[in-house]
């Protein structure tokens, strides 16, 4: 699936009170926690529904619905999740999501689809996805890749959710379409070759040769941004008034950076990597509320996943509510953060990605 922009996704979801909890065994007579069927009316397992994966929206169907715990989630969210088939696609696909991530299947619903489906299409032809498709490296070959599971993008998946349509029915007025390439125009970003070409050995290495990336990172997506902040401040560039503008940009950033990740950001090798994670730093019953409320993916994650997230950024914010003239900033700054990103490739970005033990597979491939 494609996962380029974000629909502002949210990674909390609030537990299910104990009355609306119901104890079940399981047939390997393990203990689950199910919601039962007055928690959530509006909701039935073997329901058609539309689900987001990623910025796109596909139809799914409800396969299993329950209340996940610290000591059990399968994907580091906790409270009411469902386990939905995306219709048309493997069952390798079939994942956990939360109630955030559904839509009713109904007009409104498809007209959703319809409208993010072709703002993906007008953000790739805008050169949003850098580093999908061909691209030369550096000494000048082509080399073919689709990094960071969605275009260029970061992340979750390889998998294409964006079909061509031959004709639209209506035609667009001139104004419309030159309002529409004005907007486009403004969200190319200038993605050095270099980064690139790491979009593509980036996705080789989790995808391919079914590797990840040492988490947590050093330097953190965080650090790169502080350390990115500190750079624009002591020397001269371009940007406009980098003295008020660098920290809140890059508070941003780090806000879109926290939210997509789970979402967004990963591969599909790399969700069990980040649930494990959850659980080791934000919602496992080990983990203490002092220590957890200020722990971000933000200060676990590194360069690479940033990279993947910055790549996708035009597509994003086609989705957004931003003005012209804060879209127009935003691509200042990260065209300049790309190209720090660039000249700091060797301290940032991790040259060889770890090997999972044999049994992290086995339980991806599960």
């Amino acid at each position: 699936m494609s996962t380029d922009p974000i629909a502002d996704p949210s990674t909390s979801t609030a537990g299910a009170s104990k009355s609306n909890i119901t104890k079940t065994v399981t047939s390997k007579g393990t203990l689950s926690t199910l919601v039962s069927p007055a928690t959530h009316l509006q909701w039935k397992i073997n329901e058609k529904c539309l689900c987001y994966h990623g910025p796109l929206i596909y139809e799914a169907k409800i396969l299993k619905i329950r209340n996940f715990t610290p000591e059990d989630t399968e994907n580091g969210e906790i409270g009411p999740n469902f386990l939905v088939h995306y219709k048309g696609w493997k069952q390798t696909w079939d994942e956990w999501v939360t109630e955030q991530r559904i839509l009713k299947l109904d007009e409104a619903g498809i007209a959703k689809q319809k409208a993010l489906s072709q703002s993906a299409l007008a953000a790739q032809h805008a050169g949003a996805n850098a580093a999908a498709g061909k691209m030369k490296d550096l000494s000048g070959k082509t080399t073919l890749g689709n990094p960071a599971g969605s275009s260029a993008s970061a992340g979750g998946s390889t998998r294409s959710g964006i079909r061509k349509e031959g004709t639209r029915g209506t035609k667009r007025t001139r104004e419309e379409d030159d309002g529409h390439n004005a907007r486009r125009a403004e969200m190319k970003l200038n993605v050095p070759e270099v980064l690139k070409v790491f979009l593509v050995d980036d996705w080789e290495a989790v995808t391919k040769n079914h590797q990840l990336v040492t988490l947590p990172r050093s330097p953190t997506v965080r650090q790169i941004l502080n350390q990115f902040e500190d750079h624009v401040k002591s020397t001269t560039t371009s940007l406009p008034t980098p003295a008020l503008l660098t920290h809140t940009i890059c508070s941003g950033l780090q806000i879109y950076f926290d939210r997509s990740c789970g979402m967004s950001l990963l591969y599909r090798f790399e969700r069990y990597q980040y649930a494990e994670v959850r659980k080791k730093y934000i919602t496992g019953p080990q983990v203490k509320i002092e220590e957890s409320s200020d722990i971000e993916m933000s200060s676990i994650y590194g360069g690479e996943h940033l990279l993947r997230m910055l790549v996708s950024l035009p597509q994003m914010i086609a989705n957004s509510q931003m003005d012209a003239e804060s879209i127009s900033l935003v691509k200042e700054y990260v065209n300049e953060l790309l190209r720090y990103l660039e000249s700091n490739k060797d301290d940032i970005f991790q040259r060889e990605y770890d090997t999972p033990s044999e049994s992290y597979g086995n339980t991806v491939r599960s």
